[in-house]
């Protein structure tokens, strides 16, 4: 249906968007992807790097984009866009990341519900007499389809069955999001508070089996210290974990704060998100390996003899210690119930940030949500062809670990855009070139020349890593002081400021002035701490090897090269691509922005304009900072 440009639908109310985003933040990865990690990575000793990446980078990324959505009133291109034009590019490479992931998790989604439907059939032989591992196969050879496979694991077949449930899903997506955010906030109120009831209900009952508590000991009863000096691959898994669970760097929150009212408490929002998706996790991880020491109990065996992760645990492992208790089927079917609605609501929120950037969109703008919607199923329920082969599985696992991958590097360019891009022109013209970029090249030069040492060199050069880092700092440093002391008109404490906190500050108080206060801290590590970290941690995923010393780029889990590995590093580069064309060509990414939204932008912009004559009429940076 062709129109005018349209408003901007708000949520229903507070309560609304807090539960549809949770939905979008909470899913598979909570239940499989978590307890699996802490158990993979020394137990509770995992919860180390986890709740430093929470709150160190999770939950002030989270505020950055609810901010920028809730400000700028659009999607991630005009949002980035609106801090810097060529930081358009980080929102198409986020979105980028954001509709590899729709492809690939709505066909879990479906195999998920078809696994509902066939456990009302033959249930006994595939789960209640059937081991772990022999459901799990199950899933993998029936439910997907892999039986077909041959030895080099390419796909053989479309799997019709697996595309009519795709379609189901699909369909069920459309209802719930093609009426806009008011439906997709009520809804969420169901599919996110029936999980949640579910999950205790799961708890309660796993705590009363016998051998519980040795499962638990195992999960967070062991703290294996060690690993985190050992695998300093950890630290890169504890944040990529953060990011794809909460769900920051896909534009969701972008989108979704866009339907905020102007005045939303932003920051107690962001904490509640991010704070509950945590304790699902956590949760979970109890609920998951209670069963495994009930397992192991029956069994007669060790915990780490019957532990098992990822799709392995789900699909194979607690549905079949779940079929050993009473009423064992009613259990099981509920199991999947409740995988597909922590699903369907991630779906939300990933077809959300896309719908909301098409809608943003000259030709979108024209259209109604309804319509936009329809067309974006159809056209992913025909790519998603290639995830219904007899080989989707693999092509979703090659997938997810190349988007998980590159996920840091958006995360890297998002906080380097706010924190370093923003302003600059102001900063160079007030301090000029040579401070503002020496002060730059130090700060990400060190890190890339200390790494050098930590992984090029050879094995076990801690120690000079961080000499090479400390040195190159301090003489860049240095550099940097001697350059910003020759500029005139200032004291050098007012320059230092300028060059150090001055244009994050403004951010901050522009994103306050038409929203809700941010505070200085979240400044401070939106600008100093965030980009570094972000940085380190994607050098240190490029540096990990798999066990056969290769590194898992490239090489993923020994996938051949074609197809598998060759479409995982195409969504990279295509990621990398599009932000590097946004940085070099500006105005190449303004046909994506409705003539309304950069109007909208440009309005709100004007904002900032106030805000620099009010700190530049202030006495000295304390007061700024007093303010």
């Amino acid at each position: 249906m062709i129109g005018s440009a349209k408003e901007r639908e708000l949520w229903s109310s507070r309560a609304g968007f807090i539960m549809a985003s949770m939905g979008a933040a909470v899913g598979f990865g909570n239940v499989w992807r978590f307890p699996a990690l802490a158990y993979s990575y020394g137990g509770g000793a995992f919860f180390i790097p986890y709740l430093i990446a929470l709150f160190f980078i999770g939950i002030p990324l989270l505020i950055l984009e609810v901010a920028l959505g809730q400000f700028y009133r659009t999607g991630d291109i005009g949002a980035f866009g609106g801090l810097n034009t060529r930081l358009r590019g980080v929102g198409v490479g986020s979105l980028t990341c954001s509709y590899c992931v729709v492809l690939y998790y709505i066909p879990l989604i479906a195999w998920t519900l078809r696994a509902f439907f066939e456990s009302f059939s033959n249930f006994d032989e595939n789960y209640k007499e059937s081991s772990g591992g022999d459901a799990y196969e199950y899933f993998l050879f029936e439910i997907i389809g892999m039986s077909t496979l041959g030895e080099d694991l390419r796909p053989t077949r479309i799997v019709w069955e697996n595309w009519g449930y795709l379609i189901l899903v699909y369909l069920i997506l459309f209802l719930c999001v093609g009426f806009g955010v008011k439906t997709t906030g009520r809804i969420s109120y169901f599919t996110m508070g029936f999980p949640i009831l579910l999950l205790f209900i799961f708890l309660i009952r796993a705590a009363t089996l016998e051998g519980a508590t040795e499962g638990v000991k195992v999960y967070i009863g062991r703290w294996d210290m060690d690993v985190l000096a050992d695998r300093g691959d950890v630290w890169s898994t504890a944040v990529s974990q953060i990011f794809f669970s909460i769900g920051v760097t896909f534009g969701v929150f972008t989108a979704y704060g866009s339907s905020n009212p102007k005045d939303a408490p932003i920051v107690a929002d962001s904490l509640i998100i991010a704070l509950a998706n945590s304790l699902f996790s956590f949760i979970a991880g109890f609920a998951v390996f209670s069963t495994l020491g009930h397992l192991a109990f029956k069994q007669g065996l060790p915990v780490d003899e019957v532990a098992t992760s990822g799709p392995g645990l789900v699909f194979g492992t607690y549905p079949v210690v779940l079929a050993g208790l009473p009423n064992g089927e009613h259990w099981v079917r509920l199991f999947f119930a409740f995988l597909f609605f922590l699903g369907i609501d991630s779906g939300f929120g990933l077809s959300e940030a896309v719908l909301i950037v098409i809608g943003d969109t000259p030709l979108g703008n024209k259209y109604s949500k309804m319509s936009l919607a329809a067309v974006f199923m159809v056209v992913c329920a025909v790519i998603d062809l290639l995830f219904v082969t007899d080989a989707g599985f693999l092509f979703l696992d090659v997938v997810d670990f190349y988007v998980n991958f590159i996920l840091l590097l958006v995360g890297f360019f998002e906080v380097f855009g706010a924190g370093w891009v923003f302003g600059i022109e102001d900063q160079i013209k007030k301090l000029g070139k040579t401070p503002v970029f020496l002060f730059m090249f130090t700060t990400f030069g060190s890190l890339i020349f200390g790494s050098c040492f930590w992984y090029g060199l050879s094995k076990n050069n801690v120690w000079a890593g961080f000499v090479a880092f400390l040195l190159f700092y301090a003489i860049g440093f240095v550099a940097t002081m001697v350059s910003l002391n020759s500029v005139g008109n200032m004291t050098f404490q007012e320059k230092f400021y300028a060059l150090t906190m001055e244009n994050v500050v403004a951010l901050r108080d522009l994103l306050a002035s038409q929203t809700s206060s941010l505070p200085l801290l979240w400044a401070f590590f939106i600008k100093h701490i965030l980009p570094s970290v972000l940085l380190m941690c994607f050098i240190n995923l490029c540096a990990t090897k798999d066990g056969d010393g290769k590194p898992i780029f490239g090489n993923y889990e020994g996938y051949v090269n074609a197809p598998y590995q060759i479409i995982g590093i195409i969504v990279v580069i295509l990621t990398m691509i599009v932000f590097t064309l946004g940085v070099i060509f500006p105005g190449i990414y303004e046909g994506l922005l409705s003539k309304n939204v950069i109007d909208t932008v440009d309005a709100v912009n004007g904002v900032e304009k106030k805000i620099e004559e009010d700190l530049e009429e202030k006495a000295s940076p304390e007061e700024a900072l007093d303010e």
